[in-house]
């Protein structure tokens, strides 16, 4: 399991307590029942925390599961390393 994913897991842990880590993988906007707008914030912001760095609020709506937002984040690392950046 990379370190990204790992992370992630942990910070979904952390704005879905309800939602256990072998679900987390799998889970959607549709899928869990609190994932709200209000949660999506909260969880952009744990996100942001983390990985010390900033997402796009244009592309949110879009990062509508785990694996979207895995992919979004792993881009951005990706950016972040080439550009000289500590990701």
């Amino acid at each position: 399991m990379t370190d990204t994913r790992q992370r992630l897991i942990t910070c979904f842990s952390a704005v879905f307590p309800d939602l256990t880590e072998a679900k987390i993988p799998s889970a959607t906007v549709s899928s869990v029942q609190s994932w709200d707008s209000i949660a999506m914030l909260n969880l952009v912001n744990v996100i942001e925390e983390e990985f010390k760095l900033e997402m796009d609020f244009e592309v949110i709506p879009e990062l509508d599961s785990f694996a979207k937002i895995l992919d979004y984040v792993e881009q951005l690392r990706n950016k972040e390393v080439g550009s000289g950046k500590d990701a």
